[in-house]
């Protein structure tokens, strides 16, 4: 998709996943790879109101509708890690979902 969702994503989600000795550990595995997104930096005033609903967010992302994403996921982008604060879906017609992201390491 060019245009609007010009940058891309990387979903992931903590999970159980089976270890070389035969053990279940803990780690952050692709949930989505090559998410289409539009990435926008909150201005002063969207990062107060924002922070204030959501806790702290410094960014807003918007994907295309994909069922199934969740708050307990994190977004890595250009290098950086975000963790996922709100889902916040489209009122509407299920077009896209905005999520409001912090910038920081999510250990899960």
């Amino acid at each position: 998709m060019a245009g609007k969702y010009r940058h891309r994503i990387r979903l992931q989600e903590f999970k159980a996943v089976r270890d070389d000795l035969g053990g279940d550990t803990k780690s952050w595995i692709d949930w989505g790879a090559n998410v289409p997104a539009e990435v926008v930096p909150l201005s002063g005033r969207e990062f107060t109101a924002a922070s204030a609903e959501h806790g702290q967010v410094t960014a807003r992302m918007e994907i295309p509708y994909l069922p199934g994403v969740l708050n307990t996921m994190r977004v890595i982008f250009d290098g950086q890690v975000y963790a996922i604060r709100a889902v916040l879906p489209d009122p509407t017609a299920r077009r896209h979902i905005n999520l409001m992201v912090d910038a920081g390491v999510s250990d899960g």
